[in-house]
């Protein structure tokens, strides 16, 4: 039935993919037919001009008739006398060609002209002359084709320079050649650079150069020979006019209003690097379409939001390059295409990310509760199995939750293997489920299997670690999905607090539950009765050799349930504002072995852990003051640890609290520093007086460089501070010695020693104070 649900879901996404991309295409095409969209056609233009800019090759040269001129020679038309000589210098300094820009189509003094001409024929042929067409009148329909005079014909080459703008009143093209009295001619542009084209052919005018870097002299200067020649030997040299108050100006991209002669010369050198090609819209388009294809078969939103963001530019610079090689595409039937399938896909893909959403779980990508009901929705009867993973919350700690979600998935590899590719669920943050493949009877021989396979270290983020699990089963039937996966996951979870592999779910195990909750009761009875015990974890003090104070932890031996684990009762002593009670009971212990031992060392000193709770808890403060009263305790012996996250939970609070225990004398230790979001600097404003390196970062300190490089920084800029350094879990001597080469003030763990009972901890003081 699913399979079949999903088989067609897939050829209706298949179908839909096949339309959007039809409809893509049709507009795409449409687009390019119609040439919508032209004003961004040119900016996108304009954009490439700006981002490929260069200066011009200097190839051509541009003899401008210029204000300086018109101001020398005070007539005009001048007389073509002035353009002979001109012609003359040019020629002598060795110009590979002459081109005007000037309009010599009307006859003017006989003598002047005759100069002009005898001035063209001892160039031999190597001047252009302009010639243009014209309408005949506003309005009309006819053209009127301007030629240079017959005298000034016969000893020069004609060319057109006729540029027509476009509707947009802008010049973006200019022709290759154009018919002028019945005969086609070659633009100035293309005479100059040896390129040919068929007539009224257009090609675009590159104005990626830049008009201000073609090299340009004033027409009286070379006319009246104060010109350097070797600037112009070998060179091409246009001649055309650039004062304003000749107008033949003309609007342009990038460059607003130049003069006609400038974009001949842009015309010209464009031509010269070779003809820029119009290779129109059809490949673009070509190319979107099948990226669009590959962006609709993305099921992942993340990916496809980054291919439809980056698909728009990768388009540009890809024309971007081609314009470099001479290659112009249009770029907005591609758009178009591109912007149909991006809003068409987007549609999609958002119908899929809600429903993936609400069937897997965000930081893994496994699949969810949601996912595991609606498997086992309509199955007459199947198992579940659910492996809670042990001490999540240090692995949170010391991975992060990108590393806890990989470690996770690496869990998840492991199950897999034994379940011939079962499909693993993320029921809860630290619990996995899975429908089980064995009889229930056959459940321990696979958990045992599995806890086999996790024995090895599991790698995460470069690290490896130990992951224990416990599991549970539990056995369902039509109609108890929800019920029996919470069966399941109430198994995995007496597991755990039992110390035992595995737990199949029994009809008592609620019962058994509502037992575990009745255990606040017993607590005041088990603190008369003494099952509520002390022990104490050294810390060395790594200058002296010796061990300068103690860490209190509690034990507690239930009269029926036997030895209970404190990650397991604490909480529920949290919860129910039981914790006070019991650190109080604690503290009393610890004060009273703390007497007994400083009789021999009384420098020692003695510290309790405190929950972030009873930093809030007026309550706790008085019972404080009347223990302090009681034991007549110096409350410089003593210490208070408070975990990193409890400094986190209300900065304000917490500074007043831990304030005022400082004004008592107590001193603050912070604990499992660097599994919290808070910094030294923070810390500081709290006025703390210890710091204790979370054994996540300690252990493996003398072997992994980034743990070294945290611990030798916390180090100095707590020393800094004035704050004192305990380093947890030193469990070897390495680690040890490594922790004393950089500077670290005392050392906690079980290689200087277990927690141990009052009695043992005394023979710990004398063991090490000899050996010192």
């Amino acid at each position: 039935m699913q399979i079949g649900m999903k088989s067609m879901t897939e050829r209706l996404v298949r179908r839909w993919r096949g339309s959007t991309l039809l409809v893509a295409c049709l507009l795409g095409v449409l687009a390019g037919i119609t040439g919508a969209g032209i004003s961004l056609e040119h900016t996108l233009a304009d954009l490439r001009y700006t981002l490929r800019s260069q200066s011009s090759s200097g190839e051509l040269h541009l003899v401008e008739i210029d204000a300086r001129s018109i101001e020398a020679i005070d007539h005009w038309p001048w007389p073509r006398a002035h353009y002979a000589r001109l012609v003359d210098e040019l020629h002598r300094a060795g110009a590979s060609s002459i081109a005007f820009d000037v309009d010599f189509s009307t006859p003017s003094i006989p003598r002047e002209d005759m100069l002009f001409a005898q001035a063209l024929a001892r160039a031999n042929g190597g001047v252009i002359l302009p010639t243009f067409r014209q309408p005949s009148g506003t309005g009309q329909t006819s053209y009127i084709d301007s030629m240079p005079i017959d005298m000034l014909r016969a000893h020069s080459q004609a060319a057109t320079v006729s540029i027509r703008p476009e509707a947009g009143g802008a010049v973006r093209k200019a022709p290759l050649g154009q018919i002028t009295e019945g005969m086609p001619r070659p633009s100035l542009a293309a005479l100059i650079a040896g390129r040919q084209g068929a007539a009224d052919a257009a090609f675009p005018i590159d104005f990626a150069i830049d008009p201000a870097s073609i090299p340009r002299h004033s027409f009286i200067d070379i006319a009246s020979g104060r010109f350097d020649p070797t600037e112009l030997k070998g060179k091409h040299v246009l001649v055309g006019a650039t004062a304003i108050e000749l107008g033949d100006r003309y609007a342009v991209p990038r460059f607003g209003v130049i003069p006609g002669a400038v974009i001949q010369a842009l015309a010209t050198l464009t031509l010269i690097e070779g003809v820029p090609i119009e290779a129109g819209w059809l490949l673009p388009l070509t190319l979107t379409l099948i990226v669009s294809w590959l962006m609709l078969r993305e099921r992942r939103v993340e990916r496809f939001g980054m291919a439809a963001a980056v698909a728009p530019p990768a388009l540009f610079a890809l024309s971007l390059c081609a314009s470099e090689w001479g290659y112009e595409f249009s770029l907005v039937p591609s758009y178009i295409a591109l912007s149909t399938v991006v809003a068409a896909a987007s549609a999609l893909c958002v119908r899929r990310w809600l429903a993936e959403k609400r069937t897997h779980d965000e930081q893994t990508g496994l699949p969810n509760r949601h996912a595991l009901l609606a498997t086992l929705h309509g199955q007459e009867s199947y198992g579940v199995v659910t492996a809670r993973i042990a001490e999540y919350d240090k692995a949170l700690a010391a991975l992060g939750q990108r590393g806890v979600s990989e470690l996770i998935n690496r869990v998840r590899d492991r199950i897999s293997v034994l379940g011939s590719g079962v499909t693993v669920y993320r029921i809860g943050d630290r619990v996995l489920a899975w429908q089980a493949t064995v009889e229930a009877r056959d459940v321990p021989i696979r958990c045992e299997q599995l806890r086999a396979l996790m024995l090895n270290p599991v790698e995460a983020r470069g690290r490896k670690v130990d992951v224990s699990i416990a599991i549970g089963y539990a056995q369902g039937s039509l109609g108890s999905e929800a019920e029996t996966i919470d069966n399941a996951f109430l198994a995995a979870d007496l597991a755990l607090s039992r110390g035992q592999p595995f737990h199949i779910h029994e009809d008592t195990d609620s019962a058994i539950v509502e037992d575990e909750l009745s255990l606040l009761s017993d607590l005041d009875n088990a603190l008369l009765a003494g099952d509520v015990s002390v022990v104490y974890q050294p810390k060395l003090d790594l200058s002296s050799g010796v061990i300068t104070s103690a860490e209190a932890l509690v034990r507690w031996n239930h009269s029926t349930r036997g030895p209970l684990r404190p990650d397991y009762f604490i909480p529920i002593v949290e919860k129910s504002d039981r914790i006070c009670s019991l650190t109080i009971y604690v503290l009393r212990r610890a004060i009273a072995d703390l007497k007994l031992w400083n009789t021999g060392c009384p420098a020692l000193r003695v510290a309790v852990n405190i929950s972030a709770t009873l930093l809030e808890s007026p309550a706790f403060m008085d019972e404080l003051q009347i223990v302090l009263q009681d034991t007549g305790v110096e409350p410089q012996n003593l210490i208070f640890e408070v975990t990193e996250s409890a400094t986190m939970t209300g900065h304000d609070r917490a500074a007043e609290a831990l304030l005022a225990l400082k004004e008592i004398g107590i001193a603050i230790s912070v604990d499992d520093y660097g599994t919290g979001q808070s910094t030294l600097t923070y810390l500081k404003k709290l006025t703390l007086d210890e710091l204790k390196i979370d054994r996540s970062f300690v252990e493996h300190a003398h072997q992994n460089r980034s743990d070294a490089v945290l611990v030798r920084s916390t180090i100095d800029m707590a020393h800094e501070l004035g704050l004192k350094v305990v380093a947890e879990g030193v469990e070897t001597a390495e680690c040890l010695d490594f922790l004393r080469s950089v500077g670290c003030d005392m050392a906690q763990g079980y290689l200087i020693s277990r927690p141990v009972p009052p009695s043992r901890f005394g023979e710990l003081l004398a063991e090490y104070r000899l050996a010192a």
